[in-house]
């Protein structure tokens, strides 16, 4: 969470700015603004240690013992630490993933989210791979700052996985931003090239950069965690396999978390904790329900979504499905003169009447949707969405005014 979604997030505020001062012209704001990078790394820092700091405090005030080092699980009671063996009743492995590059030529010559969270300067130009949500935010972060990005991928569209339309609406409203987005590209290997770097690509031109990026997925941080001699199942991703109460192949020892490679979120992971914990010391057996969660892609705009995506729905329920969807220019933006569009999309079964998902791509999509999430959680179908007041003028109005069938 400290080295991945709190300092993304922490930079991507500082990207909306771009957009709020370039909007501000036309509401009679004149604004001479100029950026310094090193000044929002420093106080992302700053606030990454303050945090740090509270989470400690949290252990201490609950007598967690804390031990710092490389820890390596040598039966299924023993962790060893820098020569020192701690032993437990229970073990529970929670040390989530790490971003994951091709073995291609030239792979040392790139950074991860992980150093891009640390640059010390901005490059002019860079080349992200992967059309994943990493590559996706970051690719709207580095452009809101002035950079000029190309965004290489396998694919068609970004976000393999989404809802068609919600990919499809992003794509274009990211291209709008200047961020050159190359598909259907495999990159063969990276070269250096007079002080920048060369992506040698299999069916296009080859693309130089200054900086090259790579967001081709994360995997399991399972690398020396557990003794050869134990004999833990795992995934052919690497992943730790688990069974519905985290317990792995050996009983006392469990796994949350990215290194079970279910779904990576921070959410999931702290609800999968609290399942083993109420469950190892309070005699509760809380299971973790993964239908209907909430997802959303900080990018420029945001994308959020909660439910089913139309593929899956249609899978579902065959042709009884109804679409509904709503394309608008938001308030904001009939004065900024901003050329971005939201979209929403909420999908039915026509037979219950019950709303399979909801998508957005826009302003504050994020915030809708986690309002939305409970009542799709709670079985809402579309009568109750009809039968809501909205609240006007705001753009979540539309999700409870939309009528009409595709």
């Amino acid at each position: 969470m400290l080295r991945g979604c709190i300092p993304k997030k922490l930079l991507i505020y500082g990207a909306h700015y771009a957009d709020y001062i370039s909007d501000a012209r036309n509401f009679g704001w004149t604004i001479d603004a100029h950026h310094n990078w090193e000044t929002l790394i420093n106080n992302k820092n700053i606030e990454l240690d303050r945090l740090h700091e509270i989470y400690k405090g949290v252990l201490k005030n609950n007598n967690v013992i804390t031990f710092k080092g490389v820890g390596n699980i040598i039966d299924e009671h023993t962790i060893s630490i820098g020569g020192n063996n701690i032993t437990a009743e229970n073990l529970l492995i929670a040390v989530g993933g790490w971003p994951s590059t091709p073995d291609i030529p030239g792979i040392e010559n790139v950074i991860s989210s992980n150093e891009a969270l640390e640059l010390k300067e901005l490059p002019k130009t860079i080349a992200i791979v992967g059309g994943g949500y990493i590559g996706v935010e970051f690719a709207s972060i580095f452009a809101s700052f002035g950079v000029q990005v190309t965004l290489v991928m396998r694919g068609d569209y970004i976000l393999r996985g989404f809802d068609s339309d919600i990919r499809k609406k992003l794509q274009n409203e990211m291209a709008k931003r200047n961020i050159s987005i190359i598909n259907n590209t495999v990159v063969k290997g990276i070269k250096k090239f007079n002080g920048k770097f060369k992506l040698e690509t299999e069916n296009t031109e080859d693309l130089v950069s200054d900086l090259v990026m790579y967001a081709t997925g994360r995997t399991p941080n399972v690398s020396g965690l557990v003794s050869a001699s134990l004999d833990m199942d795992k995934e052919k991703s690497g992943a730790i396999k688990v069974d519905e109460k985290f317990r792995t192949s050996i009983p006392n020892i469990c796994a949350i978390g990215d290194v079970t490679d279910r779904i990576q979120l921070t959410p999931i992971a702290i609800q999968e904790g609290t399942s083993v914990s109420e469950r190892l010391f309070n005699s509760n057996d809380i299971r973790v329900d993964y239908k209907n969660v909430p997802t959303a892609v900080f990018s420029s705009p945001p994308l959020a979504f909660v439910g089913l995506n139309e593929e899956q729905a249609r899978d579902a329920c065959g042709d009884k499905v109804d679409i509904f969807e709503s394309e608008f220019k938001p308030l904001i933006h009939t004065i900024s003169g901003r050329d971005e569009r939201t979209y929403m999309k909420i999908i039915v079964d026509r037979i219950s009447d019950k709303i399979l998902g909801v998508h957005m791509v826009g302003i504050d999509a994020p915030e809708i949707i986690q309002g939305i999430a409970i009542a799709v959680k709670m079985g809402a179908k579309k009568r109750d969405f009809d039968s809501t007041t909205g609240i006007h003028p705001s753009s979540a109005e539309e999700f409870v005014t939309m009528k009409n069938k595709r």
